[in-house]
């Protein structure tokens, strides 16, 4: 069921959360996910490619039980973002920092035996992308522009930075795995809005 143009949201509403804006790096790995190049040297990452992506992507993880799917979220907006979605679909989530031997290591404190993972930030978890290739665990990336995509086995490209494209991204994960466990019938019954999944903790507490 999609909401416009057959995209899983209206691309205004992509536009709205930047999940296009890519850096102006560009590497070899993600030049086929580039649109254009703007004349301030930013990279644009091609909007029906990443609808394209993300709808394969959500189409995989349905093929999961929710606490199989282990997100790896280390920075402050992805790590917000995914707790969010871990309160209301039950994934296992990785913040602040990824500690080796996570998957590989039976006898570390964090040790984990996810059946996929989605990784956030393929530069700053690398660590745990190697381990998930190590044990033959695949492996999701949100991939920006400037990120290579070694160990990376299914390609989202988008804006892995921003709050709002992070928050559209557990936004639009959340409500299809609702869909698919039961929890709501459609996407009319989804009532969390996507200022939810931007909103940082601490600035609610500081309401």
């Amino acid at each position: 069921m999609a909401e416009e143009d057959g995209m899983l949201v209206s691309p205004d509403k992509y536009l709205e959360a930047g999940v296009h804006i890519g850096t102006k790096v560009r590497t070899g790995d993600m030049k086929r996910f580039v649109f254009k190049k703007r004349k301030d040297g930013i990279y644009i990452i091609d909007l029906k490619m990443i609808d394209k992506r993300l709808g394969l992507a959500f189409n995989l993880l349905k093929n999961y039980k929710p606490e199989e799917i282990t997100i790896v979220a280390t920075r402050t907006y992805s790590g917000n973002a995914a707790l969010k979605a871990k309160e209301l679909v039950g994934f296992d989530v990785v913040t602040k920092r990824f500690h080796p031997g996570t998957f590989t290591n039976i006898n570390s404190q964090s040790f984990r035996e996810p059946k996929i993972i989605v990784v956030c930030d393929p530069k700053g978890e690398r660590e745990a992308l190697r381990e998930a290739g190590m044990m033959n665990i695949p492996a999701i990336g949100l991939v920006d522009t400037d990120n290579t995509t070694e160990f990376v086995d299914f390609i989202i490209p988008i804006n892995n930075k921003g709050r709002k494209s992070l928050g559209i991204f557990f936004w639009l994960l959340t409500r299809e795995m609702m869909v698919k466990n039961g929890t709501i019938k459609d996407y009319s019954e989804f009532k969390y809005p996507l200022s939810y999944f931007e909103k940082l903790e601490f600035e609610e507490e500081g309401e």
